[in-house]
């Protein structure tokens, strides 16, 4: 048996199945079919963040994205930096 894929929907809907109707985890992970520990983890993922909750296959959160774009940065800064100094050493041994 392959992986199982949620929509976020589902997902949101089996979080406020759990928060807004007052069904136990354990009876809803056993309606919807879902282990009980996968429900809960859905739930604090909710809560920590509800606007970038279950972002998607291949999506990444704003934050990630930032850090991505920060690391790339971070990269070319450090290889600029090599290059500068290559050349400083090179014109320092020039000069004499």
């Amino acid at each position: 048996m392959g992986r199982r894929l949620f929509s976020r929907e589902f997902k949101v809907k089996a979080v406020r199945l759990v928060r807004e109707r007052g069904v136990s985890v354990a009876q809803a992970a056993r309606d919807l079919d879902l282990h009980e520990n996968m429900l809960r983890r859905w739930a604090k993922e909710m809560a920590s963040d509800p606007s970038h909750a279950f972002p998607g296959q291949g999506q990444m959160r704003p934050e990630q994205i930032e850090i991505e774009r920060l690391r790339r940065e971070v990269a070319k800064l450090r290889a600029e930096r090599d290059i500068l100094k290559k050349a400083a050493a090179f014109f320092a041994r020039e000069a004499k």
